[in-house]
Parts: structure tokens; C-alpha cells; sequence
């Protein structure tokens, strides 16, 4: 993977995330307690040895800019490696990025500087693990000018979607944005579709081609449809083709658990795009439980981030007092560093510096950096951002008309807390 260029593409606004994205660019999002949505992509691009990045940023990309910087200085430019933050410049017109196809048009120049054979093009926002490795395999076999990742779905779930039409060789003939009818399925499987993940390999020649000779500003919607017939493009099916080869413990004969290779595990088809607060709140829930649906603790496929300088999470209270039992416990959580519990915590996930007050308990929630909560509190399926100091005997997510009377509250119920709220001003 030498000679590929990877373009992450870093600018999305998340509007449907509000208010997580009020301050911050979609791909900046804290996520699963230490991560920050981008350092999934990142990590697959390191851990697939591609090691010439170039991040893509525009909205609000302060706090992304920052984390980086401070958490990914990790190439050697002696050896040619490196990840470059490029915002919009203005280089070609008085525009911003106006789509994917744009934004690299607007980079053509440091496409030609580097001379890739070939351009990776990154969604910035997404969570997977994904060897791109077999992905540039695949895509020379079938010799293709453009190779387009895809996942198979539900025909159920097809109108959330571009969907690629193919044929048995899984060429593409056709794309169908967002389709609620008259749905092209997978040859002789009509209870799915093949779902664009917006993960794209051109060979550069083609890449450059296209820009120059198409005004289009996106890829997808835009220019790849109108060339099915001139070039070679093919779909990439990520479920069947994706392998990510990592440690599992299995029980033996004896009850013992050992460390064993799992050539096979569910993360090799996980996907997940996070542009709803509910597809959010789902996802961090997906990382608790004993056997959780994605593995942050694998052995053989890292991911990559900012370490925070930060003491062991600490539990304390266990002890008989008048007012009840006190206790501080974490069940199926994830509970990051500098965290102190007093109260109970099931099914959620905590980042750093969260505090839970004693006869607390945070329930089915997504807390991030340095929020406290208050003694007797009531914490349920909720979203709280950063810098929150909630007052003693609060109740969130308890109440839906209350809730939705001050907060964003999902569809599904999930409540988000915006960052800094519960400040003095606003009690």
C-alpha cells in the first residue's frame, strides 16, 4: 500500500447530531469513551500499512485540528509517511468544499506532488474495522479503474442508502439514491442490496480524468453514475470480503477461558454509520455487554488515539450507612481514566474525568469528559456532553414531556444534554 493516497474526509456538519456537533465537526465526536469518531478510519488506514493521509476539514474543525495534532504525531517523515490537515484554500475559486468529488478537485495539486498509483477516499465519521489491504487486492483482480465498498442490507433499510446495482461479477450498472421502490437487489438474493459505505479506490489516472473532464461535486450522486459505461467499477462486498483476523477468549474442556485466533469475528462485518443521535446512542451500546457487538480490545487491530493524561478510574463506597446502602459499581460499562463512581452505573459508557455521586445511578447512557453528577440523580438512556455539573437529585430521561421541555430528545426516547448546560446561568 505504498503507492495509495488516503483522503479522509473530515467536514461534515452532523446536523442530525445536534447538539453534539454545535461545537465541533462530526468527525470530532467523542465516541466510545477515549475515541473521537476519525480514529477509526485513522486506524485502519495504519493498521492496513497506509501511511500517507491527507484529513479533509472545514466545518468547525477546531477541536478535531487539535486532537490530531496531539494524538496522532505519530509518522516518520524521514520514511515518506505523514498526515497532513488541509482545509479549504481557495486554490482553484472562491469556494469551500462542496462535496467529496470537490474537495479533491480543489487537492488535485498535492495529488500530482506524491504521485500515488493509486487515491483511497475516507469517510471520516464511520465505525469499522477494515483491512483496505483486501480491498486493493480485490480491486486489482477485477482490474478496475474504481473499486466502491459496499454493505448488504435489509431491502428494508434500502431508502437510508445509495445503492449499487450490479451484475455476477459484481460490476456496477447503475446506482439508485435512497430508493423506496422498484429496488435493485443482489443477483439472486432479493431480500438485499448492496448499501455504499463511502469508501472509494480510484487508480489516479481515472481519478484525474474525471475531475478534469466533470463539474460535479460529489462522487457518488454525481460523477460515478454518469461513466458506468467508460470505465471499469466494481463493487467491493464488505461482509464476504472483509477479514479482520484477531484474539478471542473461548472456553476450554475445564472451564478455563483462553486466548484464541478467530479468523472470522463479527467486526469484520460491522459497520456503522453514526448520523443520528439514535444511531449514536446505539453504537457506544453496542460496545458493552460481555460479548460486545464491536471489540475495542483486540490485540491484532488497534485503534489509535489521543491518550489522555488522566489517574485509573477509581470505585469507592460499599458500605452500610443510614441513608442505604452506598456503593460505587460499573456493570457492562465502559469507564475510561480519571473517572470516580460512587453511585451505580449498568450499560454505558463514561469518558474521562466523570464523577457519579453517591445513590446515584446512570443507566443506558453515553457520558462525556468532565461531567458530574450530582448524589440521588437519575440518569436513563441519555446523551450528556462535556463540562456538565448536574445538581443533586436530578432526573433525566425519566420524564419525556419534562426532557423534551429543555433538551434534544431523539425518536427513540434518548435524550441529549448539550455541553456546558447545567452551568449556573442556566439553573
Amino acid at each position: 500500500m505504498k503507492d495509495t493516497l488516503a483522503f479522509v474526509m473530515a467536514g461534515g456538519r452532523g446536523e442530525r447530531l445536534m447538539p453534539l456537533t454545535r461545537d465541533r465537526t462530526k468527525p470530532a465526536v467523542p465516541f466510545g469513551g477515549i475515541y473521537r469518531l476519525i480514529d477509526f478510519t485513522l486506524s485502519n488506514c495504519v493498521n492496513s500499512q497506509i501511511y500517507k493521509i491527507i484529513v479533509l476539514p472545514q466545518y468547525k474543525s477546531q477541536s478535531l485540528t487539535d486532537h490530531l495534532e496531539e494524538g496522532w504525531n505519530i509518522f516518520s517523515h524521514k520514511m515518506g509517511h505523514f498526515l497532513k490537515i488541509v482545509p479549504p484554500q481557495q486554490r482553484v475559486g472562491m469556494d469551500w468544499y462542496k462535496g467529496t468529488a470537490d474537495s479533491i478537485r480543489q487537492n488535485l495539486y498535492l495529488i500530482k506532488q506524491y504521485k500515488p498509483s493509486h487515491v483511497l477516499i475516507l469517510s471520516g465519521d464511520h465505525i469499522y474495522k477494515m483491512d483496505y489491504s483486501l480491498f486493493a487486492r480485490y480491486h486489482h483482480e477485477k482490474d478496475a479503474d474504481i473499486t466502491i465498498s459496499v454493505l448488504e442490507t435489509g431491502v428494508e433499510s434500502a431508502y437510508q442508502y445509495g445503492i449499487a446495482v450490479v451484475d455476477e461479477q459484481y460490476r456496477i450498472k447503475g446506482f439508485q439514491e435512497k430508493p423506496r421502490e422498484s429496488l435493485s437487489t443482489i443477483p439472486g438474493d432479493p431480500e438485499h442490496v448492496l448499501a455504499s459505505m463511502g469508501v472509494y479506490l480510484f487508480r489516479t489516472e481515472a481519478l484525474v480524468n474525471l475531475l478534469d473532464s466533470s463539474k460535479e461535486d460529489d462522487f457518488g450522486s454525481g460523477i460515478i453514475p454518469n461513466v458506468l459505461d467508460t470505465y471499469r467499477i466494481f463493487a467491493y462486498p464488505y461482509g464476504r470480503e472483509n477479514r479482520i483476523k484477531e484474539f478471542v477468549y473461548e472456553s476450554s474442556e475445564d472451564g478455563q477461558r483462553q486466548l484464541q485466533l478467530d479468523p472470522h469475528p463479527r467486526d469484520s462485518r460491522y459497520w456503522r454509520d453514526v448520523g443520528t443521535l439514535d444511531a449514536y446512542w446505539n453504537a457506544n451500546m453496542d460496545l458493552t455487554g460481555v460479548d460486545p457487538s464491536f471489540n475495542l480490545y483486540g490485540l491484532k487491530w488497534p485503534i489509535h488515539t489521543h491518550q489522555i493524561s488522566a489517574p485509573p478510574a477509581k470505585f469507592i463506597f460499599a458500605t452500610e450507612r443510614k441513608k442505604g446502602f452506598r456503593v460505587g459499581k460499573a456493570l457492562d460499562s465502559l469507564v475510561a481514566s480519571g473517572c470516580i463512581v460512587s453511585g451505580i452505573v449498568r450499560n454505558s459508557v463514561l469518558s474521562h474525568n466523570v464523577m457519579v455521586g453517591s445513590w446515584t445511578t446512570v443507566d443506558e447512557s453515553v457520558i462525556l469528559d468532565r461531567v458530574i453528577i450530582g448524589r440521588h440523580s437519575k440518569i436513563k438512556k441519555a446523551i450528556i456532553d462535556k463540562d456538565n455539573n448536574i445538581p443533586p437529585h436530578t432526573e433525566i430521561g425519566c420524564d419525556p414531556k419534562k426532557d423534551s421541555e429543555r433538551f434534544t430528545v431523539s425518536d427513540r426516547g434518548i435524550v441529549a444534554v448539550p455541553k456546558g448546560y447545567f452551568r449556573r446561568e442556566n439553573l
